[in-house]
Formats: C-alpha cells, sequence, structure tokens
C-alpha cells in the first residue's frame, strides 16, 4: 500500500488549467516497478507471521471450547458415579441402559474430545490421525445415544447433545484444522514462487 500510495500523482489547477481543486490521477502500469528480493522476503515473511499468529490463536480458541466440553463431562461422570440417575439428562435412560454403561459412554465422549484438542494443539505430522480417532469415536457414540434414544417412550430433544456434542467438536476441530493448513500451503506457495522466480 505504502508502494501505491507513492504513485500518487498530485495536479494543480496551475498544471491543468482548471480553477482552485486539484485532483488525484491513478498510476499506470509503467509507473508500477517490479519488489525487488528484499521486499519479495520481507512480505513472505510477514504473511507467514500472520498466518502462524492466527493459526495459533484459532486452534486455542477451539480447544479452550472443548476443553470446556470435556470438564462439563466429567462433571457428569462425578454425578453419575456418586448419585446415580440424580442428572435429568440421564435419568431419562434410568430404565434402559445401566448406570456403568452411561459412565463409559460420558468417559469415551471426554475420549474422543481430548483427542481432539491433541489433534488441534500437537504440532506434528500425526495431529490429522487424532482428529480422525475423536471422530470415529463421535460417530460411535452418536449412534449409541441415538440408539438408547430411540427406545425411550418419547424421544428427547432436550438431550440431542448426548450424541451430537462429541461428534460435532471433532468435526469442527478437523474442519479448522483443515482450513488452517490450507492457508498455511497457499503461504508456502507463495514462498516457492519466489524462489522459482529468484532461480530464473
Amino acid at each position: 500500500m505504502k508502494r501505491l500510495a507513492k504513485k500518487w500523482k498530485y495536479v494543480n489547477s496551475d498544471d491543468d488549467g482548471d480553477d482552485g481543486d486539484g485532483k488525484f490521477i491513478l498510476p499506470t502500469s509503467s509507473d508500477f516497478q517490479p519488489m525487488d528480493t528484499e521486499e519479495q522476503e520481507e512480505l513472505v515473511r510477514s504473511l507467514e507471521r500472520s498466518q502462524a499468529q492466527q493459526s495459533r490463536f484459532w486452534r486455542r480458541v477451539f480447544a479452550g471450547i472443548l476443553c470446556c466440553f470435556v470438564v462439563f463431562l466429567v462433571f457428569s461422570i462425578h454425578g453419575q458415579t456418586t448419585m446415580p440417575w440424580e442428572l435429568r439428562y440421564h435419568a431419562y435412560f434410568m430404565g434402559e441402559i445401566e448406570s456403568w454403561i452411561v459412565i463409559a459412554a460420558d468417559w469415551a465422549a471426554v475420549l474422543a474430545c481430548l483427542m481432539a484438542i491433541a489433534g488441534l494443539l500437537h504440532n506434528s505430522r500425526s495431529r490429522r490421525r487424532f482428529l480422525w480417532f475423536s471422530c470415529c469415536f463421535g460417530v460411535l457414540l452418536a449412534v449409541f445415544w441415538l440408539y438408547n434414544m430411540l427406545k425411550l417412550p418419547k424421544f428427547r430433544w432436550d438431550v440431542i447433545w448426548l450424541p451430537f456434542g462429541p461428534l460435532s467438536g471433532a468435526g469442527f476441530c478437523l474442519y479448522v484444522d483443515t482450513l488452517l493448513n490450507e492457508s498455511s500451503e497457499e503461504v508456502k506457495k507463495l514462498r516457492s514462487y519466489m524462489y522459482a522466480y529468484k532461480s530464473r
């Protein structure tokens, strides 16, 4: 933008014969000069820093949201362990499922969320594997809870988060990771184009 601003030409009324008002003229194609190597390097580094900051920020945001859900699930497990069927969303299944199965399902949801968090924050090639495992666990939990919800005398929409909570969390984390990886790849392509241009 600074280079573009320098290309503006101010024309006084004395130069163009008009009355007191001057005007700005957009630069023509001949006014532009290609960026030198240092400017290209500075631009690419700036984009890399910006992309890295954005990536860290959004990964931490979604990991934090999922951590809150994990805390809620741990509270739910504690409640079911100390006072079985006292929580309303568990009490719906009192006649359909054993208490230990409910606790095991909640622990599986915790595991799925922790794998999604690890996939977001872990900086390695295996992080995509964590995210996919989390999605698989989420699908299994969704099938489990939906099957038992359909066995209830009345379908309870207020507990729809039981089947879709972990799955949605894992899915959003996978989506965010995909978008951020694509953004990183675009910046890498820009640097490779710069090196290819320099080698000519």
